[in-house]
């Protein structure tokens, strides 16, 4: 038997259930096909659970300073079981918030496999779904007059070094540990490697990173890199960068060995685990596509500024796009398809003004281009840079290191981009983000009077500094 949808969304995560809440606002009889449990990767795998433990951490790390702060505590210890039970919890209670999400817009889950079939007796075109059950009943055929595939990524890994989920893990197997190793490798310095080392050494956990390229966090602004670089040293982490890892070196005889080739010198590591933390790759296997006249380009589905793939009835957003692989742009993404859809003339995304955030400690957020970027490109550029030392509730706050970089265009004082690193930027960086959509200047960033006192006033003194005009810098 088949069902009939206007909309079928293979991938209940991020992107995919936030189209479906779209699409029953906007009327549509919609259906989503999730494997493994709404919320997808993000809710189960990554974001929630990550920032669960790097909040974990950082309470841990506060507490055993708590005596700057005149609070005697004694020497406080880490619950690991307890930590975990705490994310679970988080988990449940959000993944139940999305299950009642999908009640309330009468949206039709099913849980299982599903696959993209070629012209059938069901459609004479592609699109038809074949949902394989996870509970082992027959396939459920579900017949929709439009696809969104929304199958999201999984972690990549390097040859030589295989996940065996214990000692050799990727981000998803390291946040179901049953207790914290003494000391750890972690291989790639990118964003989710980045968060692991600063929530590991918090934890008290002897880190090490091996990072192939010159820098860590290299699509960071230069400034950023170096300032994220010097922070996360003072916790102990020790950084090697330009390292070639060498697969077939890896021992895993109680705890793991492995080498690296650094400036032309083979050096070894060993420590209890090794984490992965090259990159992630797109879900595009097993689902049909070969069914279709869809095309994909480095393992990433192709589609034009609506999400629309060649089959022009079948959309793709977040990661199994590429791009820019985060949480709010799937979302954002999904609203457009759908807005594209139903003919709601929704504006393609720009992507320049979306927000990302590094969750370490030190926190990073940034949007807009970098001051190589912005060179690279040709603008004459102006800079205008403040440190958290400078602003009081920093210094209140306890975290007065870091600071806020605004870059804009000496031509026009059209803003450019800006780059924080400190206490608490991942909530201030829509400020930024707001401005660069409203198309502000630095000098009505300035303008804009910021209370005393707050974080955000490192913002305003920024902005100012452009012009030179900062107060207390």
């Amino acid at each position: 038997m088949a069902t009939e949808y206007d909309l079928v969304i293979l991938g209940g995560g991020t992107g995919g259930y936030v189209a479906a809440i779209r699409a029953s606002q906007l009327g549509l009889k919609t259906a989503i096909v999730e494997k493994t449990g709404l919320g997808g990767t993000c809710l189960h795998r990554g974001c929630i659970p990550s920032k669960a433990l790097l909040r974990s951490a950082e309470v841990f790390k506060q507490t055993k300073n708590a005596a700057e702060f005149g609070v005697e505590t004694g020497s406080p210890t880490i619950n690991f079981t307890r930590v975990q039970e705490r994310k679970d919890s988080i988990i449940e209670q959000l993944h139940k918030g999305v299950q009642g999400l999908m009640k309330k817009g009468k949206i039709d889950v099913y849980e299982g496999h599903g696959r993209i079939l070629g012209p059938s007796i069901f459609s004479p075109t592609a699109g038809t779904i074949s949902v394989e059950m996870n509970n082992g009943e027959e396939n459920e055929m579900l017949v929709p007059k439009n696809v969104i595939i929304a199958t999201g990524s999984s972690p990549n890994t390097l040859p030589g070094l295989e996940i065996d989920g214990q000692t050799i893990m990727t981000s998803e197997e390291a946040l179901e540990m049953d207790e914290l190793p003494k000391s750890i490798i972690i291989v790639g310095g990118g964003v989710i490697g980045i968060e692991w080392a600063s929530m590991l050494a918090d934890f008290g956990v002897k880190v090490t990173v091996l990072e192939y390229a010159s820098t860590i966090l290299p699509t960071e602004d230069e400034e950023i890199s170096k300032e994220a670089l010097k922070q996360l040293k003072k916790k102990g982490i020790e950084f090697f960068t330009e390292a070639e890892v060498l697969g077939d070196s890896v021992n895993v005889d109680q705890g793991v060995t492995i080498q690296a080739k650094i400036n032309n010198e083979t050096k070894t590591f060993e420590a209890d685990r090794l984490l992965v933390s090259v990159g992630r790759k797109p879900n595009v296997d097993n689902i049909g596509l070969n069914n279709t006249d869809i095309e994909t380009e480095r393992g990433a589905i192709k589609v034009n500024q609506f999400n629309q793939t060649k089959e022009s009835h079948i959309y793709a957003i977040g990661d199994v796009i590429g791009g820019m692989q985060l949480a709010h742009v799937a979302s954002h993404e999904g609203i457009l398809a759908v807005e594209h859809i139903t003919n709601e003339e929704p504006e393609a995304i720009r992507y320049e003004h979306v927000a990302s955030c590094v969750y370490s400690n030190p926190e990073i957020a940034s949007v807009g281009l970098t001051e190589k970027q912005a060179k690279e490109k040709g603008y004459d550029v102006q800079v205008g840079k403040f440190p958290f030392k400078a602003v009081g509730k920093a210094l209140v706050h306890g975290e007065s290191d870091g600071f806020v970089k605004m870059i804009s265009n000496k031509e026009n004082q059209d803003l450019l981009g800006v780059h924080m690193i400190g206490p608490h930027v991942t909530d201030m960086i829509s400020e930024a983000g707001l401005a660069m959509v409203l198309d502000a200047t630095p000098w009505e960033i300035g303008e804009t009077i910021h209370p005393h006192p707050t974080l955000s006033e490192v913002i305003g003194e920024a902005a100012l500094a452009v012009d030179g005009k900062q107060i207390h810098g």
